[in-house]
């Protein structure tokens, strides 16, 4: 009896022990993730700016950088291009989030689904639609030319005015999904007492209504402006050069001029210091101000008059109208053939889907791998996060969470030449560089989109109460088999939707696997970029339109599950 008892004691204390050690190897397995391929990338591209050929520390590299013109000036694009995008979102997109959440009128339901189509697919495919339909030899001059015999083109989009037409038209959603559920959830005494006091309409929205959603507005302006900082291909595509992001991008492919080569670790180096500027900036504007006065009660929408729905019905038509004109021109040149100085393709074909599909289905292929293993690692480290976050008091949290955040503000450009520069060696046993395997997309894809997991399941965690698990403990199920056999499936919703979301954008990434992928690993947005560079627009517009589908699949798919607003993945 006393060996049986002995038994069961050494039972008990493994299980014990193992109760333990298992959290604390999680927490650490997850720690040592983001050390390796996100602190220490981005210190070492840090590192690299701030050395000289013999690795001697210095600030000669920046001194270059300042007494350059041409750089100073590609800064100074870049900033104006970052806050007059987030200028233009801002007005539409409020405008539109004002619309859907406050009045009724005919079609608001559908306007409200219209309203993400813009964000689904990356700006690459967006700036190939306009350039169809809008550029020089697009639709609409073909047309101008035909009917007013028109002598030159009008120039839409080719410049930085186009660059700034396009990143609007792709990123208003995101400020209008971040200011909707905050326009939402204003307490209606507010602007009752602001009318009470004579401040109605324009000076009740300027000073009560849109101060309150201040912390909604500031994440998204924040991701619109950095989105827009860090895309060179767009402005690639419409022969902009002069923008940080573009200079990155060729001063570190060309891999020939190492003077050239070091100045695109500057400008990394220095994107990567401007966006944690922007967030640390962004977050303590929020947190020096009160918004304690947002509740929960629903707002009621009033019912616009004829008139009032007319102009909304048709203000929300031609933005949508714009904002589809990408879709239009990618659909069209997909399957158009002889569609040189005609509005329109002559005659229409499925032979560039065969040849991306059946003749080199390495994109697709590639893609759908990299970005569904992308997508396990973030499950992986993306739910403990939000377990540590939601349900723990652990050293570090805060700072697990300020990591967490800045991913969405580092630059894809930034992240893509910081992996060259911190795994160009030869790993031990294996003999060979990450960089020179194919594993290293999908870890910088999990690391890109691991927010949107972590947001997903940490906002469903929030919604399961901890006496639950205090139940299940109370039983003998603790550990991870309470969280197996009770959280999980109360959560399981809100990690599928971040799952999908993060699948979703991995499959859109362009920045960083640009400067990744080698001959063979190419996934869609790098087919899509190295088509229409050597000439191949159309077969770069049928990997285009895969990449909507499925996009919008997932969108479909994300709302069907969520049943709401996919807003608080990026505030």
């Amino acid at each position: 009896m006393s060996n049986r008892a002995a038994a069961s004691a050494a039972r008990s204390y493994a299980a014990s022990n193992a109760s333990r050690l298992l959290p604390a190897l999680g927490v650490g397995v997850v720690w040592l993730f983001l050390l390796v391929f996100l602190v220490y990338p981005l210190l070492r591209i840090l590192y690299d700016a701030f050395s000289d050929e013999a690795g001697r520390v210095t600030l000669a590299n920046f001194a270059e950088f300042a007494r350059d013109p041409y750089y100073l000036r590609s800064l100074g694009n870049s900033l104006v291009l970052g806050l007059g995008t987030v200028a233009a979102t801002s007005v539409v997109g409020f405008a539109v989030a004002f619309l859907l959440v406050r009045y009724d009128f005919v079609g608001r339901n559908l306007f409200g689904y219209l309203t993400l189509i813009p964000i689904i697919s990356p700006p690459l495919v967006g700036v190939l639609g306009f350039t169809f339909i809008m550029g020089r030899a697009g639709t609409v001059n073909v047309l101008l030319e035909d009917w007013f015999g028109l002598a030159r083109p009008v120039n839409f989009v080719y410049g930085l005015h186009g660059v700034l037409l396009v990143e609007t038209l792709h990123l208003f959603p995101m400020i209008t999904l971040n200011v909707v559920d905050a326009l939402a959830k204003i307490d209606p005494a507010l602007e009752e007492a602001a009318e009470s006091v004579g401040a109605r309409g324009f000076t009740k929205l300027v000073r009560i209504t849109l101060p309150l959603t201040t912390p909604g507005y500031v994440a998204g302006a924040l991701l619109v402006f950095i989105w827009t900082f860090s895309d060179f291909a767009t402005p690639l595509v419409l022969g902009v050069h002069d923008l940080l992001a573009s200079q990155a991008y060729l001063n570190i492919v060309q891999f020939v001029d190492r003077r050239l080569f070091r100045m695109g670790l500057v400008i990394s180096a220095l994107m990567v210091a401007l966006a944690v500027l922007f967030l640390v900036a962004a977050r303590r504007y929020v947190a020096i101000k009160d918004y304690s006065s947002l509740s929960y009660s629903k707002v009621a929408r009033r019912r616009l008059s004829p008139l009032g729905q007319a102009g909304a019905v048709a203000f929300l038509s031609c933005l949508m109208l714009l904002s589809f004109i990408p879709y239009l021109g990618v659909v069209l040149a997909s399957v158009g053939k002889g569609w040189s100085l005609t509005p329109f393709p002559v005659r229409y074909t499925f032979a560039y889907f065969e040849r991306v599909i059946v003749e080199t289905p390495k994109y697709i292929v590639n893609s759908f791998l990299y970005s569904g293993l992308a997508v396990v690692l973030c499950i992986a480290i993306g739910v403990p996060i939000a377990w540590m976050l939601a349900r723990t008091r652990l050293p570090g949290r805060d700072t697990l969470d300020g990591l967490n955040t800045l991913i969405l503000a580092i630059p894809g450009t930034a992240i893509g030449i910081a992996y060259i520069r911190a795994f160009h060696f030869d790993l031990p046993l294996v003999g060979r560089a990450l960089t020179s395997l194919w594993i290293i997309l999908p870890l910088v894809l999990a690391i890109r989109r691991l927010p949107y997991t972590v947001r997903g399941s940490y906002s469903s965690l929030l919604l399961v109460h901890r006496s639950m698990e205090e139940a299940a403990a109370s039983v003998g199920a603790r550990g991870f088999r309470s969280f197996a056999d009770v959280t999980l499936p109360l959560i399981w919703r809100g990690v599928l939707v971040g799952a999908l979301f993060s699948f979703m954008t991995s499959l859109q990434e362009a920045s960083a696997v640009l400067f990744l992928s080698l001959g063979g690993w190419e996934t869609i947005t790098v087919g899509i970029f190295s088509f229409y560079i050597a000439g191949s627009a159309n077969e770069a517009a049928a990997l285009g339109v895969i990449l909507i589908i499925v996009a919008a699949i997932s969108v479909a798919v994300i709302n069907r599950v969520a049943g709401a607003r996919m807003g608080g993945m990026f505030g």
